[in-house]
């Protein structure tokens, strides 16, 4: 009872006093899994963290994972390093500077823009802007409030009637801030840019734009701690938020999820027991001219369809992704997502992967695609894991937001077009 009250306490006193997490020489390193050995090596350290952080989750042999150690683990870093024969790169010898040199307040403009990372209200006011400036273009949506009371915002943009309809969801996981960016870029090209191609798809589909989904947590990495993932809900006694990419209601708790209230992974009590992707998921429902969502994140180089549950290859994969070469047959055509990632690919010469969640990073369930898919039955359905592969992580510097953007809306029109000749719009 006395630890439980001392824990109630500092709890408690946190939460009035909180002071910004540092990662003074918080190191990053790359590790290759290459034994089953090594695997559970690193799931036992997910599970009982004890400091460490896990920038991507160790799922199977083969794969590379990064790890954030503190100081006070290098240490014992050094001795599972040794005694697991561990293959481990340093990456990022202060994570802190790497955090300070994406902050720096000098990148900040007066008018909102793409050369820094903006918090919540200044993107918000940038949006009550469009308003203000395209009233026949532009009509302002707020779904309700994030458990913190901050409005959940967004805008619809459509030039005419009878377009069919494009999601754009940013900022489901609060640290992966190019997401939101990305997101705000695209928007704002639709409504500036004289390319015929971008003209065409701005004005031919009606766009729903919501590129905070996640306000509580991205507000937390800017005022408390830049790794925050998750919501900031009340879990447990002493730990905050679920993993709004895992509450969602289709195969909830089906893999790649957690139950434990502190993992960053942490599904929430129940399928939509978060605020948030409860209004989301209730405003996307009624959208009955969806014909494409298409969800922001990163990092990885990845583009993702469902589901994440498992590596079969369901519903119109082929279509979307790849077509399935078969015995004594070929196809003399390339399926949706590749010649978007081909696309994408010609800007800057940034390599994407492609493929379903479960196959192409680790099994994870619960994702808004997932449910976006396979209840909406919506046609066109893909996650972005945008830049990079890791040299910077999530801390990507802002110098990377515009090309980042640029190569991914190349991408889009692709996937619009093409879903245009196979007759999903």
């Amino acid at each position: 009872m006395k630890l439980l009250l001392v824990c109630l306490a500092i709890a408690l006193f946190g939460a009035t006093v909180a002071e910004k997490a540092r990662y003074d020489n918080y190191r990053v390193y790359r590790i290759r899994v290459q034994t089953d050995r090594q695997l559970e090596l690193l799931q036992a350290i997910e599970q009982y963290p004890d400091g460490y952080t896990f920038w991507n989750e160790p799922t199977k042999v083969g794969t590379e994972v990064l790890l954030v150690v503190p100081p006070h683990k290098r240490g014992h870093f050094s001795d599972i390093r040794a005694q697991y024969a561990l293959r481990a790169v340093l990456q990022t010898a202060n994570l802190q500077e790497q955090i300070d040199q994406e902050s720096r307040p000098s990148l900040r403009k007066e008018t909102f823009g793409w050369t820094a990372y903006y918090r919540t209200d200044a993107i918000y006011a940038w949006l009550d802007s469009l308003v203000a400036s395209y009233p026949s273009v532009i009509t302002p949506l707020n779904i309700g409030n994030s458990f913190e009371g901050r409005p959940i915002k967004g805008v619809k943009v459509s030039y005419k009637a009878g377009n069919k309809a494009v999601f754009m969801e940013g900022l489901i996981h609060a640290r992966e801030w190019v997401s939101g960016a990305t997101v705000t870029w695209v928007l704002n090209e639709l409504l500036t840019s004289s390319d015929p191609k971008v003209r065409q798809i701005a004005e031919n589909y009606d766009w729903y734009f919501f590129p905070v989904t996640n306000p509580d947590g991205y507000e937390y990495t800017h005022t408390t701690d830049r790794q925050w993932r998750k919501t900031r809900s009340q879990s447990s006694v002493l730990c905050r938020g679920a993993d709004p990419n895992r509450n969602w209601a289709y195969n909830f708790m089906q893999g790649g999820a957690s139950s434990v209230p502190c993992s960053d992974t942490f599904a929430g009590a129940s399928p939509f027991s978060e605020i948030e992707t409860r209004q989301l998921s209730d405003f996307i429902a009624t959208l009955d001219n969806l014909s494409t969502y298409l969800a922001f994140h990163s990092f990885s180089q990845l583009l993702l369809v469902p589901y994440g549950h498992t590596t079969a290859r369901l519903d119109n994969y082929d279509e979307t992704v790849q077509y399935t070469e078969l015995i004594g047959q070929t196809f003399d055509k390339i399926a949706i997502g590749t010649k978007a990632i081909n696309k994408l690919r010609e800007r800057y010469g940034t390599t994407y992967n492609i493929g379903n969640i479960a196959e192409a990073i680790y099994v994870a369930s619960g994702g808004s695609i997932d449910w976006v898919k396979g209840v909406l039955r919506t046609p066109l359905v893909y996650a972005y894991e945008l830049r990079d592969l890791g040299r910077f992580g999530f801390v990507l510097p802002p110098e990377q937001i515009i090309p980042t953007a640029e190569e991914t809306l190349d991408s889009i029109i692709v996937i619009l077009e093409e879903g245009a000749n196979y007759g999903y719009h």
